[in-house]
């Protein structure tokens, strides 16, 4: 077993008259409160509200720029008989954003519909091809989710042809925006409103809001679209702080009691135990199932299934796309060995400071997830490129810290278009600037990333005994939940511990590892523990040598009933530095 190159940081503990103090007002652990601390939870009204929230502490939709405007709008459309188009990007976010406002409309006006671009014909955004289909059909008002800050062009198009549009995004726009009636996004610079990390779909729920608030309709009407929300939040890794909290904690509620058809078809065929259903379950099982649809036939599909109203429906789409995402995972899986195949042989067209990989023949709607497994090979900025309608188009994922968006933008003369994220990007350009796009994002990484952002860390909240682990703290811990980036499941360091004689490795292959620890001073107390590719540290473990841990806690169930299990983040012989 090699060493961890995993650099492992303890972050500094809050003051400890902070802490005793929080401890005692809340009757609490001081672990626990430490972690509320660095939470910037440091009060008892502040947990209150951490623990217990509200959706009363939404904030006012009217908050926003342009939220009147987009409000009357709609309204009128709705009241005048127009004919509406909501239309939306062909992931998560997009396709349960159109779902959500599609579902709300279609409850006050019949004459409304959904459009989702096709990936391959018509790529992201807004497209030529769907305003020509609107024009033709009549549509007089479009509504665009997770789209369209940067559809100058299109929408002066939509109106030459007599549509207005009203946007809904929350990506970065430009310093011109686009000719639209309304313009909801929370990023935008002349726009305060107080939280600005919504996703696509939280934007769409924002103008539901709005408009339920306008015209004195009952909130009892957006409650149903709380589902659509944790779906689209867990998805599309927006920070769970804030608003989204709250979004998410109501939307995990509503999940596990009271799911819309389409998403109990999906949690059936994921084979998740209702009323248990987390953050985790929906990254990784549900989320990726409905990305698939867009991956690999059509998100309208994904639409179809989150908006069916009858259970033979919903299975029967359910099973259409869950057979899309076993076709995905065998892709994905065939193209990320050829992929780490062409960087190990030399093949890349580059590797120093940033990963670019290209196969004209790759399919485009895999390449985001090769650039993650890419990414968690080599930890670097990595960039997964393919050929579609005659141009070079791939994602690009970023390392903690490094703001991968930014370098993709110094690229931006040589590129036809791109969006995205600090940690996430997608770009298209001519095949004849590939060289220089590879030459220049390598000089632009390598001048502006640092050997600690090169460097995986794993992030500790605090040390831990396993005598600590009771079942009040474990209570507590759990109402830290929706976990998710700001408000991460906490990771604990425990020193000196082994594995009781149960270890095992388990998994398609054997590449999982189980144990049962102990801890060398409380050698009477037993914790089930699982390490995700973790079986390269079986021979050291199963020899009876002490290993240090860091790892989350997390509940297992298991046919009906419940037990705590550490997920192991990283391991190390007790005689390595930390």
């Amino acid at each position: 077993m090699g060493i961890s190159e995993r650099q492992w940081t303890v972050k500094t503990p809050a003051s400890e008259d902070k802490t005793e103090q929080l401890a005692t007002e809340l009757g609490i652990d001081r672990v626990l409160a430490n972690l509320l601390i660095q939470r910037g939870v440091c009060s008892f009204e502040q947990a209150r509200a951490f623990f217990r929230p509200r959706l009363e502490d939404l904030h006012d939709p009217f908050l926003m720029t342009d939220m009147d405007k987009a409000v009357e709008r709609l309204h009128k459309a709705i009241t005048s008989g127009e004919k509406i188009l909501v239309y939306g990007d062909y992931d998560v976010d997009g396709t349960t954003a159109v779902a959500q406002l599609y579902s709300f409309v279609k409850s006050f006006t019949a004459k409304v519909q959904f459009y989702i671009p096709d990936r391959y014909d018509e790529g992201y955004g807004l497209s030529y091809k769907a305003l020509d289909w609107a024009g033709d059909n009549g549509i007089g008002l479009l509504i665009t989710l997770d789209c369209g800050i940067k559809a100058i062009d299109k929408v002066e198009y939509a109106r030459s042809k007599g549509i207005e549009v009203i946007i809904c995004d929350h990506h970065l726009p430009e310093s011109e925006l686009p000719a639209a009636v309304a313009i909801l996004d929370p990023k935008r610079e002349d726009c305060h409103y107080p939280f600005d990390d919504l996703c696509g779909c939280g934007v769409g729920f924002k103008l539901a809001q709005g408009y339920v608030q306008r015209y004195g309709l009952d909130f009892s009407l957006l409650e149903p679209l709380l589902d659509l929300q944790v779906v689209s939040i867990a998805s599309d890794l927006v920070s769970m702080t804030g608003e989204n909290r709250i979004l998410a904690h109501f939307g995990l509620k509503r999940l596990n009691e009271n799911p819309r058809k389409g998403l109990l078809a999906m949690i059936n065929l994921a084979k998740l135990e209702p009323g248990h259903i987390g953050i985790d379950d929906i990254v990784f099982k549900i989320g990726p199932r409905i990305n698939a649809a867009g991956r690999m036939e059509s998100g309208r599909l994904a639409v179809e299934l989150l908006t069916a109203t009858d259970d033979r429906t919903a299975f029967r789409i359910g099973d259409q796309i869950n057979e899309n995402n076993n076709e995905r995972k065998s892709i994905d899986r065939e193209i990320t060995q050829e992929a780490l195949e062409m960087v190990r042989s030399g093949r890349a067209l580059a590797t120093e400071n940033v990963t670019i990989v290209y196969n004209p023949t790759w399919n485009k709607g895999v390449v985001g997830i090769v650039a993650s497994r890419l990414v968690e090979a080599y930890y670097k900025p990595t960039v997964v490129l393919t050929k579609s309608n005659g141009f070079v188009t791939g994602s690009a994922r970023s390392v903690q810290g490094f703001d991968l968006y930014a370098s993709i933008e110094s690229c931006a003369a040589l590129l036809e278009n791109f969006g995205g994220h600090m940690y996430a990007a997608g770009l298209t350009m001519k095949e004849e600037n590939l060289e220089a796009f590879c030459a220049q994002m390598d000089s632009f990484v390598s001048g502006n990333i640092t050997r600690e952002e090169l460097t995986p860390v794993v992030e500790i909240d605090a040390q831990l005994d396993f005598s600590q682990i009771t079942p009040k703290f474990t209570r507590i811990l759990k109402q830290f939940q929706p976990f998710g980036p700001g408000n991460n499941n906490p990771v604990f360091l425990t020193e000196d511990v082994y594995d009781a004689g149960n270890g095992r490795k388990v998994g398609a292959g054997g590449v999982h590892l189980k144990l049962d620890l102990m801890q060398e001073s409380q050698p009477y107390r037993q914790i089930a523990a699982i390490g995700f590719n973790m079986a390269d540290y079986y021979d050291h473990i199963k020899a009876g040598n002490p290993i240090d841990i860091c790892y989350s806690i997390v509940e297992n169930f298991y046919r009906g009933s419940s037990t705590v299990q550490l997920r192991l983040k990283d391991i190390r012989e007790r005689d390595e530095l930390i």
